[in-house]
């Protein structure tokens, strides 16, 4: 549920800078739109089904088509299924607020509305995400259930800020190593898209005085400060996973912990000019396995019918189960 809710929010927030940028100029003319549907990683499906990507078509795949299930409005709906099998455990302001977004997004005018003034559609979109990931820390006993919600909101978050910071950073240094380029300011605002995306671009600044990609990339993958940066996310996911277990921190029970553990342990460590040297996109490819392995062993351990992998336990864990015995 809490995955779905964040993607639907994270697709709002990549067409909406979209239009910000093309009102900016600052666009590839002719080729606006194309970036968005490889960002989300749906390209291969969109292309099945479309010709070009034209604003039409790419906001019409991925805000409304229900054949895409990674569309705003296969997301909210998928969520809201998964919320009315478990509302016995989630609170009724946290249902009423599902349903609201659910039904904006199914009014009948909402396609008109996209449409019309996307600005307003896409900031309603993100407001009703936002809105519910609020209830739901108000309302919602902070125990399990919530740090479940904690840590497939969290990871949902890192793999789309992740996608995102790999195709931008293809096509913009891809785009200002050519003649028709040049243009620093240009450059600046394409970068400034990029964190606006990420909702990064306020705090960014605080820390950085000029925009440059290596310090973007610094602060959307490693800053342990920033709540959407991938370290702050992974750390968090890890201290609720944790929790969920009983497990300290640095230990594990169960592969999902372990995998989660070491991912956490390589972003800490890792430093953005050997990632930039050793190719961003090599690094951000092998970071997106990992992360879809987390996510699949956290499946197997918690939700699948099937028996998880035991895996051995650490040393720290051996000698606190010693002691507990």
């Amino acid at each position: 549920m809490s995955r779905y809710v964040e993607r639907a929010e994270n697709v709002a927030r990549f067409i909406d800078v979209n239009f910000h940028m093309i009102l900016d100029g600052s666009a590839v003319l002719g080729d606006e739109w194309r970036p968005l549907v490889y960002t989300t990683g749906d390209h291969e499906d969109f292309l099945t089904r479309h010709s070009a990507p034209t604003r039409e078509n790419v906001i019409k795949f991925l805000t409304f088509d229900l054949k895409n299930p990674n569309s705003i409005v296969s997301c909210v709906r998928t969520a809201r299924e998964n919320a009315r099998t478990i509302r016995d455990v989630i609170t009724s302001d946290m249902w009423e607020q599902m349903n609201s977004f659910y039904l904006m997004l199914n009014d009948d005018a909402a396609m008109h509305r996209a449409a019309e003034s996307p600005y307003d559609f896409f900031s309603q979109v993100k407001q009703a995400s936002q809105s519910f990931v609020g209830i739901t820390d108000m309302t919602l006993s902070h125990g399990e259930a919530w740090n479940f919600c904690r840590i497939g909101r969290l990871l949902e978050r890192t793999d789309k800020n992740t996608r995102l910071l790999d195709v931008k950073y293809f096509l913009l240094t891809t785009s200002t190593n050519s003649a028709a380029a040049k243009d620093a300011s240009l450059d600046g605002i394409q970068w400034s898209a990029v964190l606006k995306s990420a909702s990064a671009l306020e705090m960014y600044r605080k820390k950085h005085r000029h925009i440059t990609p290596s310090n973007v990339v610094e602060f959307l993958l490693l800053d342990p400060e920033f709540p959407r940066s991938a370290r702050f996310c992974l750390n968090n996911a890890d201290e609720a996973l944790h929790t969920i277990m009983g497990t300290p921190r640095g230990s594990f029970k169960c592969s999902a912990e372990k995998e989660l553990g070491q991912l956490c342990a390589e972003i800490s460590y890792a430093d953005v000019s050997e990632i930039i040297e050793e190719e961003l996109h090599v690094y951000l490819d092998d970071f997106q396995t990992k992360l879809n392995q987390i996510g699949e062993a956290i499946y197997d351990t918690f939700f699948s019918l099937k028996t998880p992998k035991t895996v051995r336990e650490s040393p720290s864990t051996q000698t606190q189960t010693q002691k507990q015995a």
